[in-house]
Order: structure tokens, then C-alpha cells, then sequence
């Protein structure tokens, strides 16, 4: 279920932007977060529902609205977030976790990849006109660059004329990937990666080593951070895939450099992680920097293609 924070790391522009649209009585019927992932957007998202449920609204029903909010049951909030996929994401009970828009239609499609379609918007919608029970009714859709063009049109008709009330807060990862004409009518506010000392704040009792490196990790990222403070498994998992990308670059023949590189031939978790490394390192290590540096922009390049991986990281062990 999601969870509210009353204390949001980083972001305090964003955070005094949005209160000041509430006291101003001046609320726009749709905003757009965007910036990298892992920032804090959906969670300044759902913060920011939160506060306008609550206007007009006694102190003491102030914990039954945050209560109906992380349970996904207030009768004026919405969210579309992780969506049914056949074969990755059949379980309802992870789905209601973060989405409480029905999502049926997807089932019976036989839906198998993470991109928002009309029938999504047409099932929100159905949902968007039913009379409501505070002055404002917040509609998150996260990650909205995943409309397709259609799913897209859809919204904006919407968005041209708004039920009463009703505030969409929409995030995606840049401005450039939302239909212009949904910017247009949106109030855009940007993410930017948060200050480390902020960061540092989020994890008091971890030792000045595993700091350094999470801080490393992190990229002001809140959400990295938090996720490798909650989780020293992950934590391991990184310093594991550390020394492999160090390894990489310190290997003197190419069968070893292709032993380290193994975690690639697959897309994945691990994958990303380790291209993530073979930058830091790579960041360590100047020698021969410009060289590898574009044999490894390269190898991102080719990795986001659907060309053959095999070619692709034996292409950039030779380089090297």
C-alpha cells in the first residue's frame, strides 16, 4: 500500500509550490511531474493528493482520509500505477497494492506490456464522473509516459473539459515524452536530483563506508537510497557487482573481460546494475578514459536496440 511521508527529502520549491496553489485557492486540474526516476515524484504525488483531500476538512478526520488513502479506498482518490501483464504481473493482490482502477478489461486482452491503453483511460473515466464527497477528487497516473497515442487523445479530451473538481497529477520521466498539447494544459513542475547532504540525512546510522558508496549509488535519488538502506541484501548485491566492474577493467585478456560480463547477455535487474557499475568504476579509474568511455556509451546504445547482445558485449570487450 502506499504510505505518505510527512517529511519529503529534497524538493522544498516543488513541496512550496503546491501549497501555495492550495492556500491561493488556485489549484490547476492537472499538474505534470517529471525527472529521472526514483526522485520522489509519485511520492510528492501522493502527498500532494493527500493535502487537497484534506482541504475543507475537520483535524480530526485528517487520519481517517490518510488511512482510506494508503488503503486505496477513499471514494475521491484514484491511481493507475502497476498494471496486470500476462505472464509478469497476473497477481491482483500486488496490482491493488498500487493501482485502484479496475483493470479486468486487461485480463480478458490477454495484455502482456507496461503501456497504458484507451480501454485503461476509458475504465479511469468511468470512475472520474461519479459524484464526489470532497471540494477536490486527485487522480494520479504514474509513469504516464507509458500512454500510448491513443490513451493519450483520450486524456486529453478529458483534460479539455475537467469534472468539477477534479485534479489529475500525472509523473513521467521528461516533459518530452507527454503529448504537447497535455503539457500545455498541464502545470509542469521538474524533479532535480536531490543535494547529498539531504541524502545523508535518510540514513544517520550507517557507517562513513557503506555512506560513501550508497551515496554513490543513489545519484540524488531518494528512492535509491531508501531502497539500499531497507534492504542490505541489495546492498551486497551492489558491492558484488563493484568488484566485478572493477575487475572488468582491470582484466588484462579478453576472455576475462567476457567472464565479467556475463550479467549482460541477458536484459534485467542485474544487467542494469552492472552497467551502472562499469560507469562508477570507470569514473574511479581515468586511465584510458576517453576510449572506454565511448566504447561504454556505445555498448548502452546498442544494449537499448534489439540488435544481438552476445555481438554487442563482445564488441565492447574487444574495444576495450
Amino acid at each position: 500500500m502506499p504510505h505518505i511521508p510527512d517529511a519529503i527529502i529534497g524538493h522544498k520549491e516543488q513541496r512550496e509550490a503546491l501549497k501555495a496553489d492550495i492556500a491561493s485557492d488556485n489549484v490547476s486540474h492537472a499538474y505534470l511531474f517529471h525527472g529521472p526516476e526514483h526522485l520522489g515524484k509519485r511520492t510528492m504525488a501522493l502527498w500532494f493528493a493527500r493535502e487537497l483531500l484534506r482541504v475543507e476538512k475537520d483535524p480530526e478526520q485528517y487520519m481517517q482520509i490518510d488511512h482510506e488513502i494508503e488503503r486505496l479506498t477513499h471514494p475521491d482518490f484514484f491511481i493507475l500505477d502497476q498494471l496486470w501483464m500476462e505472464e509478469t504481473c497476473e497477481d491482483w493482490n500486488v496490482i491493488a497494492k498500487s493501482s485502484n482502477i479496475p483493470q479486468v478489461h486487461r485480463e480478458k486482452a490477454g495484455a502482456k506490456t507496461d503501456t497504458i491503453s484507451i480501454d485503461d483511460i476509458r475504465e479511469l473515466q468511468q470512475r472520474l464522473y461519479e459524484k464526489g464527497l470532497s471540494k477536490y477528487r486527485c487522480c494520479i497516473i504514474r509513469s504516464a509516459q507509458r500512454m500510448q497515442e491513443s490513451a493519450s487523445n483520450a486524456l486529453l479530451k478529458i483534460l479539455e473539459e475537467p469534472p468539477q473538481g477534479l485534479v489529475f497529477i500525472l509523473t513521467a520521466a521528461s516533459q518530452s515524452a507527454i503529448l504537447p498539447t497535455i503539457v500545455s494544459r498541464s502545470r509542469t513542475l521538474p524533479f532535480r536530483r536531490v543535494p547529498e547532504h539531504e541524502l545523508i540525512a535518510m540514513i544517520p546510522d550507517v557507517p562513513a563506508d557503506d555512506r560513501q558508496f550508497m551515496l554513490a549509488l543513489a545519484q540524488g535519488a531518494p528512492g535509491v537510497m531508501r531502497s539500499l538502506g531497507d534492504d542490505p541484501d541489495v546492498l551486497r548485491t551492489h558491492r558484488l557487482l563493484k568488484g566485478k566492474a572493477a575487475a572488468f577493467w582491470q582484466a588484462r585478456t579478453l576472455a576475462d573481460r567476457l567472464q565479467h560480463l556475463t550479467p549482460l547477455l541477458e536484459r534485467g535487474e542485474e544487467a542494469d546494475r552492472l552497467l551502472l557499475h562499469l560507469a562508477l568504476t570507470l569514473r574511479e579509474n581515468v586511465l584510458g578514459l576517453p576510449k572506454a568511455a565511448h566504447a561504454l556509451l556505445e555498448l548502452l546504445r546498442g544494449l537499448n536496440t534489439n540488435a544481438h547482445r552476445q555481438i554487442i558485449v563482445q564488441r565492447f570487450a574487444v574495444e576495450v
